[in-house]
């Protein structure tokens, strides 16, 4: 395949320098309108590509694999996560899977940490009252909120993400703790001065924040669910720049209308864009359209991860960042 241009489809629209390097290396076709591709579009444009790069949109199933055809060889995710895509049954069809991982580990971060404070502080419902022109000025008890410094954090996923948070939280004085699939050398867990439990429940019962950093898969399913919820403080504080299947956000609602949770910051949600519109209505609680890794440098920093993850392959050798049934 090295001697011919490869055929690659892309899925959505990208950053121009992104779609401009494309074009120089491969025979590539772009989605310039930007609009999302639905599940017959996605099948023929696995038909017609050596190399199909979806993103988080684009949900692709065995049975969409088993139409692919025979030229389909790589899936090159634009993106870190790859719960989207039946990643077993590619294998076994002989389709690769590559991602694009650590590129957005700093902004990720970022942006829970911005949430925290978001969330903590008040800063919508500030940023509401001087829009609407109703503030009167200066007040000792108005918009108070919780001072982040000498509070609990706790990180559900402990991986790239969860440890730049937890250099950016030890920064803001917050003590860190964390439940992860396996604990963290000693040595790293000094670096953060990080507190590890093998048990969540006992945990989510003792932080002031906790803060979602686990992928997608199916033990994390709704692993923030009813029960746990209740085991956590009144006035505590959850952040998920993740995967929104992780928290069962229905239970959170309720929680949250019912004072059982202090507040919520989210960037991803359940079911993908469509919200639970209760979750609209409550002042504790921001939301955002998943914009965790929405930065200009991490978006090209994703595009040249996938372009070499598809030279290398084009070059008869495996992706760098190959995704095995066994990382998930």
């Amino acid at each position: 395949m090295a001697k011919e241009r490869l055929k690659v489809v892309v899925t959505r629209a990208l950053p121009e320098q992104v779609e401009t390097r494309m074009k120089e290396l491969f025979d590539v076709e772009l989605n310039h309108t930007d609009e999302k591709m639905d599940k017959a579009a996605l099948v023929k444009a696995m038909q017609r590509a050596d190399v199909l790069v979806p993103c988080v949109t684009d949900r692709i199933d065995a049975g969409m694999l088993g139409q692919a055809g025979e030229r389909l060889k790589l899936i090159a995710n634009y993106g870190a996560g790859v719960d989207h895509i039946d990643v077993i049954t590619a294998q076994n069809r002989g389709i690769l899977v590559s991602n694009t991982p650590d590129v957005v580990t700093e902004d990720t971060a970022d942006m829970a940490m911005a949430l925290m404070l978001a969330v903590t502080r008040r800063i919508p419902e500030g940023q509401a009252a001087m829009q609407s022109g109703i503030w009167e000025g200066w007040a000792p008890t108005a918009f108070l909120g919780q001072r982040l410094t000498g509070k609990r954090l706790g990180i559900l996923g402990m991986g790239r993400v969860g440890r730049a948070l937890a250099r950016r939280a030890r920064a803001f004085g917050l003590s860190v703790h964390y439940h992860n699939r396996t604990r963290l050398r000693p040595e790293t867990e000094a670096v953060f001065e990080a507190t590890w439990w093998d048990s969540l429940d006992q945990m989510l019962s003792r932080v002031d924040i906790l803060s979602i950093n686990c992928p997608h898969t199916p033990a994390t399913y709704h692993q923030i669910n009813a029960r746990r919820l209740k085991l956590m403080k009144p006035t505590a504080v959850i952040v998920n720049t993740s995967r929104g299947e992780v928290i069962d956000e229905n239970a959170l609602t309720r929680g949250l209308r019912a004072g059982e949770i202090g507040g919520a910051g989210l960037d991803v949600f359940e079911h993908g864009h469509q919200i639970n519109p209760r979750l609209r209505e409550l002042p504790n609680v921001v939301l955002l359209p998943h914009m965790g890794s929405a930065t200009l440098e991490g978006r090209i920093e994703m595009g040249e991860k996938v372009m070499l993850n598809i030279r290398t392959f084009a070059d008869g050798h495996r992706p760098p960042d190959m995704v095995v049934p066994a990382m998930l």
